[in-house]
């Protein structure tokens, strides 16, 4: 029996994938959509429990998704040339820093999994579980560690 090709994203360099390639690559975790603070000394990133106002945390997807970066200039559209610069800010888990890291896709990625919940079943969903940037005051006091990283 041959063997299967290897799936696109280890055939192509993130610069070629196809659009529907590179929106497949998002596991739709919505880490990303997490508000998040930089220490200014140290450029180390600390994650809140807050999330944008655009993120609806019962779909996990973004509510304005075709004009989120117009509409909220801090919401970065992720693209090959913005994953060629630095992407600390992105959490480890994402598959696009990580192919741009050359690491793999973690294991619980849908798809490896074929399961497009398994963010939110292996525990790396922010789903039901932020607060909305409305209801939150002051970000220092939702400072969060969830493990997330993978």
């Amino acid at each position: 029996m041959p063997n299967p090709a290897p799936p696109f994203w280890e055939l192509k360099p993130l610069s070629a994938l196809a659009p529907e390639e590179w929106e497949g690559l998002c596991d739709g975790c919505g880490k990303c959509c997490l508000l998040r603070l930089e220490d200014e000394d140290t450029a180390e990133i600390h994650y809140t429990n807050v999330v944008c106002g655009y993120y609806d945390q019962d779909a996990g997807l973004c509510t304005d998704y075709p004009n989120r970066s117009r509409n909220r200039p801090d919401c970065v559209t992720l693209t090959p040339a913005v994953l060629s610069g630095e992407v600390h800010w992105l959490p480890a888990s994402c598959a696009y820093r990580r192919l741009a890291e050359g690491a793999p896709l973690p294991p619980w990625h849908p798809l490896l999994s074929g399961d497009p919940e398994s963010p939110l079943w292996t525990g790396h969903s922010i789903r039901g579980r932020a607060v909305p940037e409305a209801e939150a005051d002051d970000l220092e006091h939702h400072l969060t560690d969830w493990g997330f990283e993978p």
